[in-house]
């Protein structure tokens, strides 16, 4: 079956449920790095390895969502909840711009006192303080759970917060989209489905998002091709998405626990991604899960972005992996791998190139 893989992707034609169900399961490591690989090198011919100035502030821990899989959040009782005055985000915003940064992960929670107005008031503040700053912000669940919570459609709500200052949307919270993965790591969570159409209502009002998944926890192989899948299918409706981001579970800390996905199980996924999502430009590296030894290696698996400097990061954290780099760190691990580092926008228009 690889020589006939092979073939079709020489052509430029896409391979199937079952080709990729192949690749992941029964093909060689190596074999399957090449092959992404060329794909990568035929996409991006200027061997160029882009990554941004950001920071992810996590404005709460309270969440009712209180997935399996999460070692950061909090019942709304617990001594060590928070929820971040408009004062401490702007301070932490600050931070970020004398860093140079452009682009704003926000994200936190479903907590359930925070309704659309308090999203509104902190976005519109935002952009008249900090014009430069890209408002990266709100997973879908987050969308869905405000919307509900205001009495709104999720249109409505998306519409909104558009209007306030939100740019783009980030994927998280995707996981694998299959509800009966789902219903076992974050059972409270919405299904699939309503993860998409936030993902679709957002392309429809010209925002652009990114996708991600979160595999090596309770999911089969046959998961993950689907949700490659489904990917691929919203991104062939909409064009929205700007990169794909593969990432593993990290079990410490958590109600789920369980083993990590291994190195090899992740270049195979990164790899695969890069195959199947020949209709999304860029595949993230992820050096916050993986290390920066790893995410070197995944830029040879098919990888041509190293996300994120996060000049904070919380969540991952929580779950006791903590790797951090500095933005002249991420521009030196790219030029070791023998790639021209470049700072890009949130919408991957390259800023400077070292």
């Amino acid at each position: 079956m690889l020589e006939q893989i092979k073939k079709k992707l020489a052509k430029g034609n896409a391979i199937n449920r079952e080709q990729a169900l192949y690749l992941l399961t029964r093909a060689d490591l190596l074999e399957v790095g090449k092959l992404a690989d060329g794909l990568r090198r035929a996409k991006h011919p200027h061997n160029r390895v882009t990554f941004v100035v950001d920071r992810n502030v996590n404005y709460t821990n309270v969440c009712q969502s209180e997935c399996r899989f999460c070692a950061f959040y909090r019942r709304a009782d617990a001594a060590d909840a928070y929820l971040l005055d408009y004062q401490a985000i702007f301070a932490k915003i600050q931070e970020l711009v004398d860093h140079g940064g452009t682009q704003l992960l926000m994200q936190g929670g479903l907590h359930p006192e925070l309704k659309i107005d308090w999203f509104e008031e902190l976005f519109r503040q935002l952009k008249q303080r900090f014009p430069g700053v890209r408002v990266h912000s709100l997973s879908p669940a987050e969308v869905i759970h405000i919307a509900k919570l205001s009495g709104l459609s999720m249109e409505e709500c998306l519409g909104r917060l558009q209007s306030a200052g939100l740019d783009s949307v980030p994927g998280g919270g995707a996981e694998v989209l299959v509800d009966e993965v789902r219903q076992e790591i974050s059972p409270n969570k919405i299904g699939w489905r309503d993860w998409a159409a936030v993902m679709e209502a957002a392309h429809g009002l010209g925002m652009r998002t990114t996708a991600t998944m979160m595999f090596g926890s309770k999911e089969k192989p046959a998961d993950i091709v689907e949700h490659l899948f489904r990917i691929r299918e919203i991104q062939a409706r909409t064009g929205g998405f700007t990169a794909f981001i593969p990432w593993t579970f990290q079990p410490a800390n958590t109600e789920l626990g369980g083993e990590t996905a291994s190195g090899v199980e992740y270049l195979k996924v990164l790899a695969l991604s890069r195959i199947v999502l020949d209709n999304v430009e860029n595949i993230q590296a992820s050096w916050v899960t993986q290390g920066a030894r790893m995410a070197q290696v995944a830029l040879f698996f098919g990888a041509n972005d190293l996300g994120g400097t996060m000049l904070e990061e919380n969540v991952v954290a929580a779950a006791g992996v903590s790797f951090r780099l500095s933005q002249e760190e991420i521009v030196e691990m790219a030029r070791e791998a023998g790639f021209i580092p470049a700072k890009r926008s949130t919408t991957y228009d390259i800023i400077t190139t070292y």
